[in-house]
């Protein structure tokens, strides 16, 4: 294990220790994709949708660190529209103490993510920001880059395992050459990876309390961020259809087929 400091402006942290957790709304992982017919996109209408997953283990991770009396209080954010308090509540519901919803119907792209937490994270002075390293929908693995950046935040991505500490928080992640672990000062920048937790299942009673835990609904343009998208997606398609295989009488014909006909050989 590589022990890794990095170095910020003296910070003094008080007793009570918040936690800012991302959340996104997308096509449950367990949905087949469909295209739409037009290609501009894929199909969302009448389709299960649900959290995250890389969100949902960093909602648990937070979790965690209030149950272990580390962390007072967990609020859990997402940018997305109306049914994204859906997701919202889930997070409610597996110990999240508030909620804050930037509601957009706008496809906001991670820059703009990034700039909207900055104003949360400039608002609310969290110890921590805990996001997912990705979203399973766009895959573009930038927020909490962006967002460490943006704060001149320290930042641990794909984590696998935290450890608090006085004022900083070592951070396990994994790498070609096996585990490397950071040391990073707090306030910091987290991103969570498969292995750092397995989340838990929400009771129906958590539920229950979820709804009557508050849930805060801000524009971007209440936080001063201008939404507008400088990508434009120009087509989707779906993959092409895979080519059904042929069956060869024996070895001979297997080795001509693959140096004649595919040219692996």
């Amino acid at each position: 294990t590589r022990i890794l400091h990095r170095r910020a402006d003296s910070y003094c942290r008080e007793s009570k220790m918040r936690v800012l957790v991302g959340v996104k709304r997308v096509i449950d992982y367990a949905v087949k994709i469909r295209v739409k017919p037009d290609g501009s996109g894929v199909e969302t209408n009448n389709v299960k949708m649900s959290m995250n997953p890389f969100c949902e283990i960093a909602v648990e991770e937070a979790v965690r660190l209030k149950e272990a009396g580390k962390a007072t209080e967990v609020i859990a954010v997402s940018v997305g529209p109306e049914k994204s308090q859906e997701t919202l509540r889930t997070a409610l519901a597996m110990g999240a103490d508030r909620a804050v919803h930037v509601k957009t119907d706008d496809d906001v792209q991670p820059l703009s993510i990034a700039k909207i937490f900055k104003a949360l994270a400039t608002k609310e002075s969290p110890d921590l920001v805990v996001l997912g390293k990705q979203a399973i929908d766009g895959d573009n693995n930038q927020t909490g880059q962006m967002l460490s950046a943006m704060m001149k935040w320290p930042q641990g991505v794909f984590a696998s395992k935290l450890e608090l500490g006085d004022g900083s928080i070592n951070v396990t992640r994994e790498v070609d050459a096996g585990l490397e672990t950071l040391k990073l000062n707090l306030p910091a920048v987290v991103t969570a990876d498969l292995r750092l937790n397995e989340p838990r299942y929400t009771a129906l009673p958590n539920i229950v309390k979820a709804r009557k835990k508050p849930l805060e609904t801000v524009s971007p343009a209440d936080l001063g961020v201008d939404t507008t998208s400088s990508v434009k997606v120009v087509k989707v398609a779906d993959p092409p259809t895979r080519a059904a295989g042929d069956r060869v009488a024996d070895v001979d014909t297997l080795v001509s087929k693959l140096k004649n006909d595919a040219g692996v050989l």
